[in-house]
């Protein structure tokens, strides 16, 4: 009894890789054979000297009929031949202007958005600058204010009424106890 080993059986798309790598990389010194891409389509081209001119008379026999045949199929074909070219040809450039139209728009639209990005930053910058230069100015008034709300503290109570906010029926009460002589006046 010898010990042989089972054949590998490959089962999935990298167990055939696999082994495709270590047969290549098996022997190296073989060339490796690298497909070439299938080559395009070529009609028949048009014969600088043709041979079997066929003659003027009448009652061509069979033989010259089968010539013709074959004569006006090949013509066939390069006629068919150059119409498909003419049409791939139409196609690609159509699918050119296409993609030159493409990134056309996609440029002017990248253009439109850099713009108003700009133009964003230029204003986010315009407006930190001047708050910036409002800042030290601001100082100046807040210490301006503290001096006279210590001086006035009447004044704060009504800063303080004005920065919170009434509800309409209450803010209406107030100005109508406001509007009427209290007994007091009188």
């Amino acid at each position: 009894m010898s010990t042989e080993q089972k054949p590998f059986v490959p089962r999935t798309p990298l167990d055939f890789q696999r082994i495709k790598l270590e047969r290549l990389m098996a022997n190296p010194e073989k060339p490796v054979i690298i497909p070439e891409m299938p080559k395009e389509k070529r009609g028949f081209t048009v014969p600088e000297f043709v041979r079997n001119v066929m003659g003027s008379s009448a009652g061509a026999g069979s033989g010259e009929f089968h010539v013709y045949r074959h004569l006006r199929r090949k013509e066939y074909t390069r006629q068919k031949m150059i119409d498909e070219m003419g049409e791939q040809e139409k196609l690609d450039e159509e699918y050119q202007n296409k993609i030159l139209e493409n990134q056309r728009k996609l440029e002017e639209q990248t253009a439109k958005k850099r713009a108003k990005r700009l133009r964003k930053k230029a204003k986010r910058k315009m407006l930190k600058t001047s708050k910036v230069a409002a800042k030290p100015e601001e100082k100046k008034q807040s210490s301006s204010e503290e001096e006279e709300s210590s001086e006035d503290e009447n004044s704060n109570a009504d800063l303080a009424s004005d920065k919170i906010p009434l509800p309409i029926s209450l803010e209406s009460n107030q100005e109508n106890e406001n509007t009427k002589p209290s007994k007091e006046e009188a």
